[in-house]
């Protein structure tokens, strides 16, 4: 028998439980799948043991009335994420403030930082007149007070209203 014994120093330390939490998650889907039955060993199916022996024999009946409810169970879930998506947006939307300008209003809009920008630049310039507006409503085309276009829509997150 030629077996050779050989050690290996960890070359990546921040590994050395990864396996540990890989066997837990599978560990964890096994669990799942099998909705808190007793788990049998392909060993112990061909063998006489306690667990085969006290293995429910009405088991095909408690399986057929779980299927009856499969489809109630998935209307549920279906009625608990759609209220958990719903708090989230409104949770999301309560800290966002709606930007919605018309065509001739005058806005600033944010500088963008390019180079070496200070901290006692100014954040917004303008103003700046809409022009025309994007079908979505999220951008707007803009023009200087010399009647410049500028280039390319801006979004309506980069836009606040001038007031004079």
């Amino acid at each position: 028998m030629k077996i050779i014994q050989s050690f290996t120093s960890v070359a990546y330390s921040q590994a050395n439980g990864q396996t540990e939490v890989t066997n837990r998650i599978i560990v964890q889907a096994l669990k799942a799948r099998l909705h808190g039955k007793e788990a049998v060993l392909p060993v112990e199916i061909g063998q006489s043991s306690t667990q085969i022996e006290s293995y429910p024999s009405n088991n095909d009946q408690s399986w057929a009335i779980e299927l009856d409810f499969v489809e109630e169970r998935r209307d549920r879930a279906i009625i608990r994420m759609e209220a958990y998506r719903s708090r989230v947006m409104k949770s999301y939307n309560k800290h966002v403030r709606s930007r919605d300008f018309q065509v001739g209003d005058l806005v600033m809009k944010k500088v963008k930082p390019v180079g070496d920008v200070g901290k006692l630049k100014a954040r917004w310039e303008g103003p700046f007149k809409i022009i025309r507006r994007v079908s979505s409503g999220a951008a707007y085309y803009l023009e200087d007070s010399q009647g410049h276009t500028l280039k390319g829509p801006w979004n309506a997150f980069h836009l606040k209203k001038y007031y004079v």
